[in-house]
């Protein structure tokens, strides 16, 4: 089994901590995976014990920012000899189906990672336009204040 997942946000000006925790739980309780502040992850592990694996992503301690997990649960799904055909166009066409769900499960991956990239730049391209603005207004304060300090300076002032 296979658990894929990033954490985004849909929001790009809150763009900041990303960190959740993750964990997978076996049916008997233990636990499979556990990892405590990240913001992506791939975790495969071989299923010892039949029953429901429960994965869990949780935000109770980071932020209170609104935070959008993608995540993708794939497995093998395995079928006895007995159950199983042996023809081989099924196989392969059952070999093609797989690499095909690989290949959509990998372009859903790489348009989120687009989208998290996208709302980072934003937010960047947002506060660079406000220090431009900024120096900007440094800049043009700076010059009237030379103009008025280089008038003052030159004035003649005279004691009658």
């Amino acid at each position: 089994m296979t658990v894929t997942f990033q954490v985004g946000d849909r929001e790009f000006k809150q763009a900041g901590n990303l960190d959740i925790d993750f964990w997978i739980t076996n049916p008997t309780g233990g636990l499979e995976a556990n990892e405590r502040s990240v913001s992506t992850g791939d975790h495969s592990f071989v299923a010892k014990h039949d029953g429901k694996f429960v994965y869990c992503f949780s935000n109770d301690n980071w932020s209170a920012n609104s935070k959008e997990v993608s995540f993708n649960v794939h497995g093998i799904v395995y079928v006895p000899e007995a159950e199983g055909t042996t023809d081989p166009l099924e196989i392969e066409v059952r070999a093609l189906s797989d690499l095909l769900a690989q290949v959509k499960d990998e372009q859903s991956y790489i348009v989120l990672r687009e989208r998290i990239h996208r709302n980072t730049a934003e937010s960047t391209n947002g506060r660079v336009k406000w220090w431009s603005t900024f120096q900007m207004g440094v800049l043009v304060a700076n010059g009237v204040f030379q103009v008025w300090w280089l008038k003052r300076f030159f004035e003649v002032k005279r004691v009658v």
